[in-house]
């Protein structure tokens, strides 16, 4: 699936980069999920270039229990997560393709290093949030923009364990992306209350997310 000089790049990357342990948690099912093999192709393809990723698959149907834990209801399904499955709010729902799979490096970068490049003074207005917010951020692999709005979606789930990210890939969920009337992507909807068109800068993304919290 990844080409080999994109492995020797990535292998690069990862060893420069990566400094604690970190989980992929991958969920699939066999029937009705297109996408799964390719996707977990794709993930393991990239553990492999690090002694420091580690994968563990579950069966949405059968491995129940985790799926409630992680709250995942559909197929494919990736979490990117520390060694201890403390964090929980960066997911993939759908293959990691096209200009996404950078998106997926970055974040396994992210939960790596410990550190989310966000401003101090993101950071500290996102500290302030103590309650639950949901945030979908619509895409298709094609799109060129949509990683940066889910990578900023991320950067806010690393910082806050009360922030829930998720990549959902529009043309696998088609019947989700028609309930958010996603006709443009990427398309971003909070907590169902406040939703807006592309990608922003943090700080914008930023002002959204508080205006959803207040609503």
């Amino acid at each position: 699936m990844i080409r080999e000089e994109d492995k020797k790049l990535i292998k690069k990357l990862f060893d420069e980069k990566l400094k604690n342990d970190i989980k992929i948690l991958f969920f699939t099912q066999n029937l009705n999920c297109e996408y799964c093999y390719d996707t977990e192709r794709i993930i393991n393809e990239i553990s492999q270039l690090s002694e420091k990723i580690t994968v563990e698959k579950y069966n949405l149907v059968i491995d129940t229990d985790k799926a409630k834990e992680f709250d995942v209801d559909k197929t494919p399904a990736i979490i990117i997560t520390d060694k201890e499955e403390k964090i929980r709010g960066i997911r993939y729902f759908g293959i990691p393709s096209g200009y996404e799979f950078s998106s997926l490096i970055e974040d396994i970068v992210m939960v790596s290093s410990g550190d989310s490049g966000l401003s101090e003074k993101i950071k500290q207005k996102l500290s302030e949030i103590d309650e639950k917010i949901h945030i979908m951020v619509f895409v298709t692999p094609t799109c060129p923009y949509c990683p940066r709005a889910v990578r900023t979606a991320h950067k806010f789930a690393f910082e806050n364990q009360n922030i829930t990210a998720d990549m959902i890939e529009a043309i696998e969920f088609p019947e989700l992306a028609d309930n958010y009337f996603v006709q443009a992507v990427p398309k971003i909807v909070i907590n169902d209350k406040v939703s807006f068109e592309g990608a922003v800068p943090e700080e914008f993304f930023l002002n959204y997310l508080l205006k959803a919290k207040e609503e």
